[in-house]
């Protein structure tokens, strides 16, 4: 298991990625939006870490045979005042912050078994998201840290992120 991402909402998006850039030499690899039903947008940046190597597979662990640890990639949102991303900044002093760690793992079904199973944590959807490549769920902020934890699945050549499996996540915490 790795950190795979670590997930902010913040205020501005550009001026937060370019502390990413300037601090810590991540780059931008990905920018798109989210347009939700009502009307909104959640603006989106995924910024990867310098020491990123091209076409390494994302897996910690695969078939018993460990590859390299990488720092996380840093996903960062800004949206619409009426957004579901704008009220979440709203109500974190205007400011934002860490929204979530995702953590990659085996089996994103698996993992919410056992942890449903244990009583670790709560899940906002019933079932894992899926794109092609890609399955994710969220859990309800924990009870012991307070943080709302993903849990990610990637096919062994999977990069990046699913713009419909962000959709999806995002909405499934607008009541949190």
């Amino acid at each position: 298991m790795r950190i795979d991402h670590i997930a902010y909402r913040v205020r501005d998006k550009e001026e937060t990625a370019k502390f990413f850039q300037e601090a810590f030499n991540y780059k931008i690899a990905d920018e798109f939006e989210v347009n939700f039903d009502n009307g909104t947008t959640a603006r989106c940046f995924a910024l990867e870490p310098p020491e990123k190597i091209r076409h390494m597979p994302y897996q910690f662990i695969h078939h018993g045979v460990w590859d390299l640890h990488l720092a996380p990639e840093i996903f960062v949102s800004d949206g619409d005042p009426n957004s579901i991303v704008g009220k979440w900044v709203a109500e974190h002093n205007d400011i934002g912050g860490i929204h979530h760690i995702a953590y990659q793992v085996e089996s994103v079904e698996e993992t919410m078994k056992e942890w449903r199973e244990k009583g670790y944590a709560e899940f906002t959807t019933e079932e894992p998201l899926a794109c092609p490549g890609l399955t994710q769920c969220f859990t309800k902020p924990s009870n012991l840290t307070g943080v709302i934890y993903e849990f990610i699945e990637r096919d062994r050549d999977a990069q990046g992120f699913c713009k419909d499996n962000v959709k999806d996540l995002m909405e499934s915490t607008e009541r949190l």
